[in-house]
């Protein structure tokens, strides 16, 4: 019985995003052309979407591609790259099959042509080896 209260009630494949999402940093932008303010409402956003959309995201089959991908050189700056949650910085309201919900604006997944990226924290992962 104790055992449950203290599990995770995100499934694995969420827990690892915000276990990845938690190592960087909302004051530090992981992009050359991001600024801090900018960064700061993305990392905010992420992270408020993986507590309160991370299952239902996982049960819908989104990736961490899809949802926090950057180019995989030139992170941010290639927004045609760049996954659902890592454009505008604004928290989501809602989740769907194939879009999240910004308000009055949606992101969408599988865009026919859409190139596929890296999430962020690999990303930075490997541009501190570089």
């Amino acid at each position: 019985m104790l055992s449950e209260l203290g599990s995770d009630p995100l499934p694995p494949q969420a827990a690892e995003w915000r276990k990845a999402f938690g190592v960087l940093r909302p004051i530090t932008p992981p992009c050359r052309y991001l600024g801090a303010t900018a960064w700061a409402n993305i990392h905010e956003a992420c992270t408020d979407f993986i507590e309160r959309y991370g299952a239902e995201a996982v049960r819908l089959g989104w990736t961490a591609p899809q949802l926090f991908g950057v180019h995989p050189e030139h992170g941010t700056l290639r927004v045609d790259w760049c996954g659902v949650m890592m454009t505008g910085g604004h928290k989501a309201i809602g989740i769907e099959q194939n879009r999240i919900l910004f308000g009055n604006v949606s992101g969408y997944r599988n865009v026919t042509g859409a190139p596929v990226g890296v999430p962020i924290w690999e990303f930075v992962a490997r541009a501190q080896k570089a």
